[in-house]
């Protein structure tokens, strides 16, 4: 049981009714968990609004009810807080209820459209191989330690966040690295934590069908930084246009990153092979496994938040030598003659374009590039002829495929992506809904020496389609068809 005095600590509140001198045994937005002494917190939903569930909370046995606009009757054993944000007033709430875990470890935030996975998850590593306790919050997976704990959203919602960051504390974790979504910060899923640290990585047009207009969206993105507080380092890529703009209105002490760029960080790069980068990172020449310019770009994000955590610049350097690639992102394996297969998350106009760019930068002249892409339902549908347009421009061969359809036909979700097929490629697209078909149809293509690009869901192990999620792996797919195809070779 919690004081609600005590977890009611900086809500901004408009108004009470009840006593607020009681405890509550728990905390819930979710009107069909409700249990005897539950603080219910009614938000309003994209879909459903909280505040007609109150009556029927109250009668599973909600005692305390935070609310943007009281119901019309008012019982006496029940303590109401009217605030004028339930959806923040929720995340302050989790923070208190948890006894405020981001503040008792150095949380660090890393948002952008691409490269936040990788970025927090090198960051994990390499603190975790520098001899300290780690903690991960990102859209592959959380991590407590070496816990594995499985992921539903790329950032949870408030009371989950929480409660890992208090399980972090329990097992002693110094540090969290953690993806921050432009949804959780509209969505104040990260109301109430401290961060220590900010990482911009870049923006391009995503999620415009939560957030309507390009403009929001660099502003939801902005928002994490006008947050931040004065002890904390905001660090920016500045080779991004809006990379500066993140900038403008924070607190906390600034830094900037380029490739390209006069920096606080500086890298370049000499080599760009399958192999890995041959880079040199502020004077220092280092050799890595990862693959291409947006990995140059994570991998000085990742250095440079170490230097400003103070770790020994040696041996960051060392660490990150060492390390391989994240799971789904410019994943490759080879076929025994010479066909290269590629897994990447690119699910995104530019994601795509900077893998097939890694591609020919890579690649000798001769081999052809089939790409496997699609694009997931209920979704931004504006970037779906965008995406089939670049891989065309980019490929000798083109196969749309379904990605996550979910509730949407994967047949009219092709059709869209064929508006961006100029007529001079179409002799080169093809459009195969069955993803396994497709992957199988890019192998049967292949020549000797020839590259196939598998886009979109990345470390991704089910297809989602009318709500039902199938299990599908697209490394393991591509796998399956080079081992048949290394069998037909012997």
């Amino acid at each position: 049981m919690k004081a609600l005095n005590n977890i009611l600590n900086s809500i901004e509140i408009v108004q009470t009714e009840g006593n607020t001198a009681i405890s509550v045994s728990s905390i819930s937005f979710d009107s069909r968990v409700i249990e005897p002494g539950t603080l219910f917190v009614a938000q309003r939903g994209t879909r459903v609004d909280g505040h007609q569930f109150i009556d029927s909370c109250i009668e599973r046995g909600a005692t305390a009810i935070v609310c943007e606009e009281f119901p019309e009757k008012l019982r006496t054993d029940v303590c109401y807080i009217l605030v004028r944000n339930s959806a923040k007033a929720l995340g302050i709430l989790a923070s208190n209820y948890y006894n405020n875990p981001s503040s008792k470890l150095k949380l660090i935030g890393v948002t952008g459209t691409n490269g936040k996975t990788t970025t927090a998850t090198l960051l994990y590593r390499l603190f975790s191989d520098l001899g300290y306790a780690c903690g991960l919050l990102s859209t592959i997976g959380n991590k407590i330690v070496d816990k594995d704990i499985p992921s539903t959203h790329t950032t949870p919602d408030a009371l989950q966040l929480n409660k890992l960051l208090s399980e972090m504390i329990e097992n002693g974790c110094d540090y969290c690295f953690m993806e921050v979504s432009s949804h959780s910060v509209v969505q104040q899923r990260i109301a109430g934590l401290t961060f220590q640290g900010g990482i911009f990585s870049n923006i391009t047009h995503d999620h415009l069908d939560f957030h309507k207009t390009f403009d929001e969206y660099i502003k939801a993105k902005k928002v994490f930084f006008d947050n931040l507080p004065k002890t904390a380092f905001a660090l920016t890529n500045i080779d991004d246009r809006n990379g500066m703009v993140m900038l403008q209105n924070t607190k906390a002490e600034k830094h900037t990153y380029s490739l390209k760029s006069m920096a606080d960080f500086k890298c370049k790069i000499l080599e760009n092979a399958f192999q890995g980068l041959h880079l040199v990172v502020d004077g220092t020449e280092i050799y890595t496994r990862l693959v291409g310019s947006f990995n140059a770009y994570n991998l000085l994000a990742v250095y440079a938040t170490a230097i400003l955590l103070n770790a020994d610049r040696e041996q960051v350097l060392t660490t990150l030598s060492t390390m391989n690639s994240v799971e789904g992102r410019f994943e490759y394996i080879r076929s025994q003659d010479d066909v290269t297969g590629i897994v990447d998350y690119a699910h995104t106009p530019d994601a795509l374009q900077n893998v097939l760019s890694t591609i020919h930068n890579i690649r000798n002249g001769g081999e052809s590039i089939i790409t496997v892409v699609g694009c997931g339902g209920d979704r931004d549908a504006a970037k779906r002829p965008v995406m089939a347009k670049i891989a065309c421009e980019m490929s000798e061969k083109v196969i749309l495929t379904s990605d996550n359809p979910r509730s949407e036909e994967p047949e009219e979700i092709l059709k869209e992506m064929m508006k961006g097929v100029e007529l001079t490629y179409q002799r080169k697209v093809l459009s195969i809904v069955n993803r396994r078909e497709a992957i199988k149809t890019a192998n049967m293509l292949a020549q000797p020496g020839d590259i196939i690009l598998v886009a979109g869901k990345g470390h991704e192990k089910y297809q989602e389609i009318k709500g039902v999620r199938h299990h599908f792996d697209d490394k393991e797919e591509l796998a399956a068809f080079f081992v048949l195809r290394n069998q037909h070779i012997q």
